[in-house]
């Protein structure tokens, strides 16, 4: 039990180093506020988010965090074990973060995916009672 406490306790403080430093990560956390915000909003307009499309917005934003936290990981690593500038660790710390952008990517067109059609009938019932 206590092996799983510390280990419990490493993560913690790794999920902590990232909410300290690294801006992008900050970022994704507030993005992740309003998006939630936004999900309990739509039932002040009459709609709301069923359980399968939290459940998805959810692992969306997994997602990017946890692609955020391994390409944080990678590049720390890498510019410990070679702090002078080389081609391939470019090449690899650019493909990290290409991950990362493509993980964001794909979180946005789910959100998209599920926010659209509630706001369109949202926009429309405003319309219809006009």
């Amino acid at each position: 039990m206590f092996k799983f406490y510390q280990s419990f306790r490493y993560a913690l403080n790794g999920l902590w180093l990232l909410l300290s430093t690294e801006r992008n990560f900050r970022i994704m956390g507030v993005v992740c506020v309003v998006v939630n915000i936004a999900g309990f909003s739509l039932d002040a307009f009459g709609e709301h988010l069923n359980r399968f499309e939290w459940a998805i917005l959810w692992c969306a934003m997994g997602l990017v965090f946890v692609s955020e936290g391994l390409n944080t990981a990678l590049e720390t690593t890498i510019d410990r074990l070679h702090p002078d500038k080389h081609q391939m660790i470019g090449r690899a710390k650019d493909m990290a973060a290409g991950a990362t952008l493509s993980a964001s990517i794909v979180a946005i067109i789910v959100g998209l995916y599920i926010f659209a059609p509630h706001v369109m009938s949202i926009l429309q019932n405003y319309r219809d009672w006009e």
